[in-house]
């Protein structure tokens, strides 16, 4: 049986060439869903594992001789590549570095960002690690200000006629029912947002998107892990601060992009294929502002197990 996705429904088959075969054995290690086993000195594929092949590529990619192939599920030979004579990998400190320096930048230089640039930040986050293959991930590159201002004027005209969610009555009658974090939330962070947004529109202030140069959606589909537009929208904010961009993650758009016939023509509008449990706004831009210091930052709890 196969795990469904937006993009598969069956599973990808595994075609092994025995003339190339050494049977060291490795693509077996390194099968977690089983589809393959090792027999009498020759590898095999199961033909009734539980999910078949998921078409995660690590037989394909760890073969020495190349004896494996791996079709479907979005996945096949032309799409490996050769590591060995790639550009070494960034050492601790330099990732570490570049993690330290970065802040959430809102100004931006009134600089447009290359297609080379965002091809190359595209591509990056399609590296990310994902809760199944193939990804489910979509994008929306917003690559100009015109473009990120005129979705924040959109929104902003959208929010409008959903102001009735944070009104006193709406949120009075909701408390019961989801509770004090998020009745504080209501109150003391998204009523406030949504005169920031609104108001601040009128007058000529974006504080949706900042009029960022260029800005990306990511979102997932209804199979995918909630975690996976997230991580996605993490590469690419990393990538872009290693292109000496400034980043900045939205997260007071996506929640309202979900539900009822409203939010419906709003994602028909912008090519946003479907709603998704999670989702995140990056913009960025070349930064307008520099900083000489960074903060440290700490986590509400680390525990280490007993067990």
């Amino acid at each position: 049986m196969a795990i469904p996705t937006s993009r598969a429904k069956e599973v990808a088959e595994i075609r092994i060439n025995h003339n190339l075969c050494n049977v060291c054995g490795l693509c077996v290690e390194v099968c977690n869903d089983s589809s393959l086993f090792m027999k009498d000195g020759r590898v095999g594929v199961m033909e009734d594992s539980l999910f078949g092949c998921i078409g995660c590529g690590h037989c394909m990619a760890i073969c020495p001789n190349g004896a494996i192939e791996i079709h479907g599920r979005e996945i096949s030979p032309n799409d490996i590549f050769e590591l060995s004579a790639q550009t070494p990998s960034a050492t601790y400190g330099q990732f570490h570095r570049l993690l330290q320096q970065r802040r959430s930048i809102r100004e931006f230089k009134n600089e447009p960002i290359d297609a080379t640039t965002i091809k190359k930040i595209l591509d990056t986050a399609k590296t990310a690690p994902m809760g199944l293959p193939p990804s489910d991930v979509s994008v929306v590159v917003f690559d100009s200000k015109q473009k990120v201002r005129a979705f924040a004027q959109d929104y902003c005209d959208y929010l409008q006629g959903m102001r009735w969610l944070v009104s006193g009555w709406f949120l009075a009658f909701m408390r019961p029912f989801w509770g004090k974090s998020n009745d504080e939330m209501f109150r003391g962070f998204l009523r406030p947002l949504f005169s920031i947004y609104i108001e601040n529109m009128k007058k000529g202030i974006n504080y949706v998107n900042y009029d960022a140069p260029l800005m990306m959606y990511f979102y997932g589909s209804p199979y995918s892990d909630p975690a996976d537009p997230i991580i996605a929208a993490t590469y690419a904010m990393l990538a872009a601060e290693s292109l000496g961009l400034g980043t900045c993650m939205l997260g007071g758009i996506h929640p309202f992009l979900q539900s009822g016939k409203k939010a419906k023509r709003f994602r028909a509008k912008y090519g946003i294929c479907s709603k998704s449990r999670e989702g995140l706004f990056l913009i960025m831009g070349h930064p307008a502002v520099k900083y000489d210091r960074g903060i440290k930052r700490t986590f509400a709890s680390e525990v280490y197990a007993d067990k």
